[in-house]
């Protein structure tokens, strides 16, 4: 694989317009192309699919301390400044955090900041960034 190789996921909307709205507004995603049963996203240069589904119900259970594993995707920021510009961004967004930001793993190597939204739909999107970059993988 090269560096100009794009990871694809499609995942599930139960409304086209309010999932459009998130991934442009709150998180800076750019609208590829839209068609009656799919919206696709250039998000931080990977392709997003959100395809409708309008039996899938949102998610409005969600347990902020329960609900993140295995079901979530999201972005490791190389860079702290771009972790903490993205983080402000979606501050001023005025979306709901589904965990706010916080430190985990304490004094550990593998130490890193993180933060979780939910899109419209209930899909967990975590966000973050490791001190020693060695550990992403």
């Amino acid at each position: 694989m090269t560096t100009l190789d794009v990871f694809h996921l499609a995942i599930p909307t139960h409304d086209l317009d309010a999932t459009e709205a998130f991934y442009t507004n709150v998180v800076g995603a750019t609208r590829a192309r839209r068609y009656d049963d799919r919206v696709t996203f250039r998000f931080f240069e990977h392709q997003v699919v959100c395809h409708l589904d309008p039996e899938f119900a949102p998610a409005a259970d969600l347990d902020p301390f329960a609900n993140i594993y295995p079901r979530h995707f999201g972005l490791t920021f190389r860079n702290g400044d771009d972790f903490d510009a993205f983080h402000e961004r979606c501050a001023r967004s005025g979306w709901h955090w589904f965990r706010p930001w916080a430190n985990r793993f304490g004094d550990l190597p593998e130490r890193h900041r993180t933060f979780f939204l939910a899109d419209p739909t209930g899909n967990l999107l975590e966000f973050k960034h490791y001190e020693a970059e060695r550990y992403i993988y």
